[in-house]
């Protein structure tokens, strides 16, 4: 008899591709589709049906279940992943940023890899638009708020800034 190693929602890894509760969201439904898919196939080939084809995982949802090295061959083992994974969704932490544009996915996958490395392996972000931003990022966590934004950097030099202003008039 073998025993199985029980992951929990902490041990996982996530693929850099999630970047947002709703990504991992979109996983969580996408493995309770897949268990639907699996769970019913089982049955079929118990009552005799013919055999179906095994279900299509998309590619954020391989390269999670690659990087965590899971199965999906047992039944059991797939409930606990989606409790687990459920679990994930509810206590996932969440970097609110405010960008001046929109970010698209693409450009964040270097983002969260970093957030991920630095901040906490599991983090996600949900991202907000203000376009009076001008420029940087503000970033929100639970405790804290940094405006790591142009005004910010510029109001800390704001006399150096009227110094620099006075000398150039000077110089007219």
């Amino acid at each position: 008899m073998t025993e199985t190693i029980v992951m929990t929602y902490t041990d996982f890894v996530l693929p850099t591709s999630i970047v947002s509760k709703v990504d991992l969201s979109r996983m969580v439904t996408e493995a309770e589709q897949i268990d639907n898919t699996l769970t019913e196939a089982a049955v079929r080939i118990r009552s005799g049906a013919a055999q179906m084809t095994k279900p299509v995982l998309s590619e954020v949802f391989a390269e999670f279940l690659s990087l965590n090295k899971l199965t999906l061959d047992n039944a059991q083992e797939r409930a606990q992943l989606i409790k687990q994974l459920r679990s994930l969704k509810e206590k996932i932490p969440i970097l609110h940023m405010t960008f001046a544009v929109e970010a698209d996915h693409e450009s964040l996958q270097p983002l969260i890899a970093w957030l991920r490395e630095s901040i906490h392996p599991q983090a996600v972000i949900a991202v907000g638009l203000q376009p009076a931003l001008i420029a940087g990022v503000y970033l929100r966590t639970p405790n804290h708020v940094h405006d790591l934004s142009m005004r910010a950097a510029l109001a800390g030099g704001h006399g150096v800034l009227i110094k620099e202003l006075e000398t150039l008039r000077g110089r007219s």
